[in-house]
């Protein structure tokens, strides 16, 4: 799970690092169906993209509509792309129950989110407008500069494999 919190904002990591506190308490269990509870707004037992951006607003943070939408698509194991508590706290906790076919899968979700229509790898251009999205704005010599770091080849783009290999570092 951590490799999936390092894409989004640092609103939604140090919120999910936050809360991850709450994985060693006695009350653990009770304290994240509380903000579970806080965060699913229409009380659906659900977490949609909608309420959990809605809810860094109300906590004084921004999420962008993207953010949002990653965040829920990359923990949303059952696929209905809402999160349900089961998914919610694993998103918090983290899990070393996550299989490792589990974790490949989470990861080529957020490569794709990086890559553009048709291509098979993180260009400079195509980071430049996730970052963008992201409500980050860099120029293309930042994104090459960043790009470059992670570029064992030295072709100066990312492939999966580079990509997986800066997520776990």
């Amino acid at each position: 799970m951590k490799t999936t919190q390092r894409q989004l904002s640092s609103s939604f990591t140090k919120l999910c690092e936050r809360l991850s506190s709450f994985r060693n308490g006695e009350d653990s269990e009770r304290d994240l169906e509380a903000v579970f509870a806080y965060m699913d707004a229409n009380r659906d037992g659900r977490i949609s993209a909608e309420e959990l951006k809605k809810s860094f607003n109300t906590l004084g943070d921004q999420l962008s509509d993207e953010e949002a939408e990653a965040a829920v698509k990359l923990s949303d194991i059952d696929g209905d792309g809402m999160l349900d508590f089961e998914e919610f706290a694993q998103l918090i906790k983290g899990s070393d129950e996550v299989t490792e076919e589990e974790k490949k899968r989470k990861m080529m979700e957020a490569f794709r989110m990086y890559i553009d229509e048709g291509e098979d790898c993180i260009t400079p251009r195509s980071l430049k407008t996730m970052l963008m999205k992201l409500g980050e704005s860099r120029t293309s010599d930042d994104c090459r500069v960043m790009i470059k770091a992670f570029d064992l080849n030295d072709d100066g783009v990312l492939s999966f494999d580079e990509f997986a290999h800066m997520m776990i570092r």
